[in-house]
């Protein structure tokens, strides 16, 4: 691996910083001032406060968990665990996660024992609004090849090299959780290329493509959902995951169809959006580009799709969320139901996940795992609903005294 001259690495410090007060400096007027944000409410319940608590099989999540118990075990205790700051840290959830390992697998009785012995819930509320939005994503399974010819024709990328991906906290501890991704010119870091650009052949000709797909849309969505599974014409698969982001902010396609018109929010779905492009090609193409996001991935060794905390995805179990609020790891019980109540879901499930459009304290996408099934399920969900943050007990102590910076109950 070709190592960087000192000079460099100093050009590339100069230019993140740089970037990041730029960065501060264009952020657009609507975003909210400091101190103005709905705050991180918890709010202190019983387990017979969760609906369906009793009726859920919570040793699916006890397995969910594990596979983040032992990321967390092998983390410094001093660690601060991610999220608006009363998760503790890494140690406080060491004790339980080597508790939990030594239970018998997949005793429902013995699981919820576990949970309801070493943790407290607390209901999540942003400011005064206890509830927030709920989509459903998936690992698809698309058709492609290693190689380009006639039928697959679709490029995806590997992470181009000089993509700098920068975590803004690290410079300000106000902008946990922000990140923005370019490149370096001259002594500056300047946006990527957009969705289009790239799409347009703005890295063609490089040998970044990691594979080559037969359909555009399959490439679309492939990156709205981060990872997925490619069948290779001998029917071999091969696993994707997400390795780096292009840095432009992601727009929901879907959204925009809403607001121009041409279908209902009742109708907008993953398959709705599919149909619409599928049907008008060039109008089609040219929406799929006003979401600027790019994804690019890597191959993997693993069973399952891989989350942002580097374990396995649970199918049902695992769900996606903002760590700048919540942290990676913790427990959560989902209370969710749809306008025409064809979907319930009320189950212990695992944060194991972060996604560019999860942004906000009570937000969540839940996991449904791999197939047809669960593309179906994950592609209508767009649900209101709630979450409930299980906490070890010493934390809960703390969690459950008033704090000054949240806002009151109603």
């Amino acid at each position: 691996m070709q190592t960087r001259s000192p000079f460099i690495l100093v050009v590339l410090f100069l230019a993140v910083v740089t970037a990041a007060g730029v960065w501060l400096l264009t952020r657009p007027m609507t975003v909210v001032p400091p101190g103005a944000e709905p705050a991180l409410v918890l709010e202190p319940v019983g387990f017979s406060d969760l609906r369906g608590w009793d009726r859920d099989d919570q040793s699916g999540a006890l397995r969910a968990f594990l596979l983040s118990c032992a990321t967390l075990l092998k983390q410094p205790a001093d660690k601060p665990m991610d999220g608006d700051g009363f998760a503790g840290t890494v140690g406080d959830w060491q004790a339980d996660c080597r508790d939990a390992q030594a239970l018998v697998p997949g005793d429902p009785i013995a699981a919820r024992r576990f949970f309801e012995d070493r943790f407290r819930p607390f209901a999540v509320r942003s400011g005064a609004e206890p509830e927030g939005l709920f989509t459903g994503y998936y690992a698809p399974m698309v058709a492609g090849s290693r190689a380009r010819d006639e039928t697959y024709g679709v490029p995806l990328y590997r992470v181009p090299p000089e993509l700098v991906m920068v975590d803004l906290g690290l410079f300000r501890p106000s902008l946990k959780g922000e990140r923005i991704a370019g490149k370096v010119e001259g002594n500056k870091l300047v946006p990527f290329a957009s969705r289009g650009d790239i799409v347009g052949g703005a890295l063609s000709g490089r040998g970044l493509e990691i594979m080559w797909l037969k359909d555009p849309v399959d490439a679309f969505f492939l990156q709205i959902q981060g990872s997925g599974l490619v069948r290779l014409p001998d029917g071999g698969l091969v696993r994707l995951g997400f390795a780096g982001q292009n840095g432009h902010v992601y727009t929901a396609v879907g959204r925009l169809l809403v607001q121009r018109g041409e279908m209902t929010r009742e109708q907008a779905s993953m398959q709705s959006i599919r149909a619409w492009v599928n049907a008008r090609p060039e109008e089609g193409r040219k929406l799929l580009d006003e979401n600027a996001s790019y994804v690019f991935f890597e191959e993997q060794q693993a069973d399952g799709a891989i989350g942002a905390q580097g374990v396995v995805l649970t199918g049902g179990r695992s769900m996606a969320i903002d760590r700048k609020h919540l942290p990676l790891g913790a427990p959560l019980w989902l209370d969710v139901e749809s306008d025409d109540g064809a979907r319930t879901l009320h189950r212990l499930v695992i944060a194991q996940d972060t996604g560019g459009a999860i942004r906000g304290i009570v937000r969540g996408d839940f996991y449904w795992g791999e197939g047809d099934k669960a593309e179906a399920a994950a592609g209508a969900m767009k649900d209101r609903g709630r979450y409930f943050i299980l906490l070890p007990l010493t934390l809960a102590e703390k969690a459950a005294r008033p704090k000054p910076r949240s806002t009151p109950n109603p």
